[in-house]
């Protein structure tokens, strides 16, 4: 055997350094992931760690490695708020219910009938309808003064004129063409 030169034992040294640390190194960084506590929890990877499901309890959380090892924090859960709205509607529903069958609670009841129009109300304008009692329901439609029509005939006659003055300029365009 010939005796290794100082060049050749630390270019091995270094390689078993190098080797050890790779493997201490691997070792500190593979931790283990949550324990699954015989069976207790379901574990399902996502892109943040594990999501983790209690079986028993039905509790959700999502567990991510940090610095200091795993952490999971519970999922908040909405169905917990749900149920505890259900339950005040519910006691609030009890609650009702006994009212109910108590019996009317009407205070301060008065033998006279209350008025029919109200105090505060604002009186509408008078319009030029004349006023039509409760049994007397009769639609009243206003008909067009003469002057009116008057006006609407004039609109009428321009516009039929000009309708007939068009149709002769075409008539003329086209025949002139032809």
């Amino acid at each position: 055997m010939r005796p290794a030169n100082s060049s050749t034992a630390s270019w091995l040294a270094a390689a078993v350094f190098a080797g050890a640390m790779t493997i201490s190194g691997g070792l500190a960084a593979a931790q283990p992931a949550p324990d699954s506590e015989n069976g207790r929890y379901s574990m399902t990877p996502i892109p943040e760690g594990v999501l983790r499901l209690d079986t028993r309890t039905g509790t959700v959380s999502t567990c991510a490695k940090n610095g200091a090892g795993w952490a999971c924090y519970a999922v908040p859960d909405e169905r917990t708020a749900l149920d505890a709205e259900i339950g005040r509607l519910q006691a609030e529903v009890e609650k009702l219910k006994g009212q109910l069958a108590a019996g009317p609670t009407v205070s301060g009841k008065i033998d006279e009938a209350l008025p029919k129009t109200d105090p505060l109300k604002k009186p509408e304008p008078q319009a030029r309808e004349p006023k039509v009692t409760e049994g007397d329901r009769k639609i009243e439609i206003p008909l067009p003064s003469d002057q009116d029509v008057d006006r609407v005939m004039s609109f009428l006659e321009k516009a039929w004129r000009r309708l007939i003055d068009m149709a002769n300029r075409v008539q003329k365009d086209v025949s002139g063409k032809i």
